[in-house]
This record gives structure tokens, sequence and C-alpha cells, in this order.
């Protein structure tokens, strides 16, 4: 991350995705007194990690925000076309699957929530309860890549006209009542990750957050994405080859129009990947890929 992002000392860097600010302080550290990092992160805990680091050091700022609202705020701050560096780690941080209370995971009981800012939006509960079962089915395979969603859409409207399904071992062990797991993984795992998905729309974050990212970057900025999701990772890929090349539509015409030029250029060829020693340290980089590019005009 921090080889792609290429930080100058007095640049204007934003983390997209605080967490528990692991980038935030590596980025920090990179900086002189005159360069600022300005964060954003939609989970009230997090948020209060980083008013903390706020008070330690006044390079540092933090705003309580969705992603996707990154250009409202680089825009009041008088930022936009003005950024030297822009990191977005997308998904859900360590302490958030780590506490059962969030209802992220299933290895302990917890409320089925699974909402990044659980002040707004609708939780998983509220939504499995509700929705018929050709959406609950549509949402499992398309962000889960299940292949078993209608069979499993199927037992949790049959579950919870017994009871209503409010935590999270209960909608784990339907979902293992009707599927086999794979080897290593829960038969709930690719279910938990469509839901969550689905209830934090994370998709449609990322894609109103890359185009707003694009636009903030100055003239030589940098855009690091670190996705662990393959619909993620399709996105950003799409994205990046999208705004770094001409469309093949337009290649034929005897001048290409300025507004057709691409701004972007790859510095990433192909997905970067954790080293076997990080995954070793780290198991969960395993599915981390990131990808980076540099703005040209």
């Amino acid at each position: 991350m921090l080889q792609f992002l290429a930080i100058r000392p007095d640049g204007f860097y934003v983390d997209g995705t605080f967490g528990r600010g692991g980038h935030s302080r590596a980025i920090l550290e990179q900086l002189g007194p005159g360069g600022r990092l300005l964060a954003l992160d939609r989970d009230p805990e997090a948020v209060a990690v980083a008013v903390a680091l706020q008070e330690e050091d006044s390079r540092f700022g933090i705003v309580h925000s969705a992603y996707s609202a990154l250009g409202e705020v680089l825009a009041a701050a008088g930022r936009m076309g003005r950024v030297d560096g822009i990191l977005l780690d997308i998904g859900v941080s360590s302490p958030q699957l780590e506490d059962p209370a969030r209802g992220f995971a299933f290895r302990a009981d917890g409320p089925l929530d699974m909402r990044m800012d659980p002040g707004s939006g609708v939780s998983a509960a509220d939504w499995l309860n509700a929705a018929d079962e050709d959406e609950i089915a549509g949402v499992i395979y398309r962000y889960g890549e299940e292949r078993a969603s209608r069979r499993i859409a199927r037992a949790i409207v049959t579950a919870r006209a017994a009871e209503p399904i409010l935590t999270t071992t209960r909608l784990a062990n339907i979902i293992a009542g009707v599927v086999r797991g794979e080897p290593g993984r829960h038969p709930a795992t690719r279910s938990f990750q469509a839901i969550r998905i689905h209830i934090n729309r994370e998709l449609d974050e990322l894609e109103a957050a890359l185009a707003a990212a694009r636009a903030a970057l100055a003239v030589g900025g940098r855009l690091v994405v670190i996705s662990f999701h393959s619909l993620e990772d399709r996105i950003v890929k799409r994205f990046l080859r999208d705004h770094s090349r001409i469309d093949p539509a337009l290649r034929a015409l005897p001048v290409v129009p300025d507004s057709a030029l691409p701004d972007l250029a790859l510095l990433t060829t192909r997905a970067v990947r954790a080293s076997d020693g990080e995954v070793a340290r780290n198991p969960r980089s395993r599915s981390a890929v990131l990808r980076a590019a540099e703005k040209q005009r």
C-alpha cells in the first residue's frame, strides 16, 4: 500500500476506510509536518478510535461517513482535484468480525445485525424476516455465488414462519441443515457474506467511491484499492481498465476527443497479493487483492 501510494511528506491523503487505523498510522509515519490525512468510516466504533488519533495528531482528521460520500466530503473540504492519494480497503474489519454483538459472523452467537453503522438502515434480521423467498434467493446467489441459494431461501422462509430468525447461530444452523459445507468452510459462509453485502449496499458503495476518487485526485495522485471478494475485485478491475484506455468503439475515429482520452494509468497490470510470509503472519490477508492507478490528466 505504501509503495503504490508513493507518499509525499507534504501531500494530502485520504483513507476512505479507517477501520481501526492500521493503514492511517502507517501513512502518518510517512508524512511530514505539512502533510495531511483525512479518514472516513461509517462505523461509530471505528470513528471513536479515529477521534482519539485525531486528538493525538493534528495532521489527521476523521469524518463519520460512508466512503461512497467521498466526493461530498472532499468538496466540503475544498479538496476536489487536489488529493495526492486515496486508499480504499474494502470489506469488514477484524474487530467487526470478532464482536458477536455486530452479527457479522457465527462463531459465537449474537444478534443478526450485520450493519456497518448500527444506527442506520435495516438490520439483517429485519430484512430476512420480511423479504420474500425469491428476493432472499437472489441476494444469496448474486452476492454469495451460492448454488444452493433457492434451497437456503426456502429453509429460511419455512423456519421464520415458526419463529423469527433473530440470531447468527440460528441462521447458521438453518443453512447448515440444507447445505453441505466445502472442506474448511462452514455451509453458511457464503450466505452470511451475501446478506452482509446486501444490507450494507457494499457494491453500490464501492462504485460510487471509485467514481468520486477518480474526480478527487490531483494529476499524479494515486488510487490504491484493496478488496477481499471476487465481486468487489471485478468492479475495481473493470473501473481501472475502462479509465486507463480509449474506448474501443472510438479508436477508429480520425481524432479521438479529449473527453474520451484515458485519465488513469495502471500501476498494477495484475492483482498484487500477499506474500506467503504475510499470509503466515496474518491469515486474513490470504484473500486480499490490491490494485492501483495514477491520475494522468
